[in-house]
């Protein structure tokens, strides 16, 4: 199944019964616009999935603004959302791409290998034409079976020790803009600049107006990178580097882990230097 797909190919299996939309649409600025935009419309047959909500856990010392949620309880919203290891899941958002690819990631982290992400998202949609609603489906509860896959997931310590070795085995990936790489603004987490030796990949830049761009493009903006090396990209906390995870996959990189806690579980640590 390709990681991303196209709004023809969902609008001609819309109706089948083994494919579950999921609908994560959510702001930043406004924790309560996601589920408003769901309820104002969507696609037919969608459920929708909150970041806070659904797609993290509580904040603490450690971990980041977005931590992972836990498992057992996220495992048990898939459940009721009737997906298990059968189910062909595509996740869209309102066309921001990072949302979407948040819950891509999350799928493939825990070992569903079918799950895809709508180009274009929400925005895309609506601008062909095609069907909306505000119903909210009634789905028959099931039962998902895990299969952590822990080569797709870094955590601090595993950064760490690519900080520490100056063998350049593994490339770490900053996603975020170039001024908050820099070091030159920062709006949101408590401390300026970036972890030593990442170098800059701006997620954004993976994607034009809300679609992502082929994977010959892609390739080429990963071509400093070798497909040989172990790749972990990060962001601010975990949200936006995965639009860049998802990317690489496109573009043919096998070896890409996420950190999930990123630059706001980073200098959570005293000890951590910063560049």
């Amino acid at each position: 199944m390709n990681v991303i797909i196209d709004k023809e190919w969902l609008l001609k299996n819309l109706h089948h019964d083994n494919i579950r939309i999921v609908d994560c649409s959510f702001s930043l600025a406004n924790a309560e616009k996601g589920r408003q935009e769901y309820d104002k419309k969507h696609i037919p047959g969608a459920l929708h999935f909150d970041l806070e909500k659904d797609l993290s856990g509580e904040k603490s010392e450690h971990g980041g603004r977005h931590p992972l949620p836990n498992i057992e309880e996220f495992i048990k919203k898939l459940e009721q959302a009737g997906i298990d290891e059968n189910t062909l899941v595509i996740a869209y958002d309102q066309g921001e791409g990072a949302f979407a690819a948040r819950f891509w990631w999350m799928l493939t982290y825990l070992g569903h290998e079918k799950v895809s992400v709508l180009d274009g998202g929400f925005s895309g949609w609506k601008a062909g034409n095609y069907p909306v609603t505000t119903e909210v489906p009634v789905i028959k509860h099931t039962t998902f079976i895990p299969n952590i896959n822990h080569e797709v997931f870094a955590n601090m310590q595993d950064v760490k020790a690519v900080v520490e070795d100056e063998s350049a085995h593994t490339v770490l990936i900053d996603s975020r803009e170039e001024k908050r790489y820099l070091g030159l603004e920062e709006m949101i987490d408590k401390k300026a600049g970036r972890i030593p030796g990442a170098i800059n990949k701006p997620w954004s830049e993976g994607l034009r107006e809300g679609f992502y761009k082929p994977a010959e493009v892609q390739k080429e903006r990963f071509k400093d990178i070798s497909p040989e090396k172990q790749i972990i990209v990060y962001c601010g906390s975990g949200v936006t580097a995965a639009p860049n995870f998802l990317s690489l996959k496109a573009a043919g990189y096998k070896k890409v882990k996420l950190y999930l806690g990123s630059f706001s579980d980073w200098i959570s640590y005293s000890e951590n230097k910063i560049q």
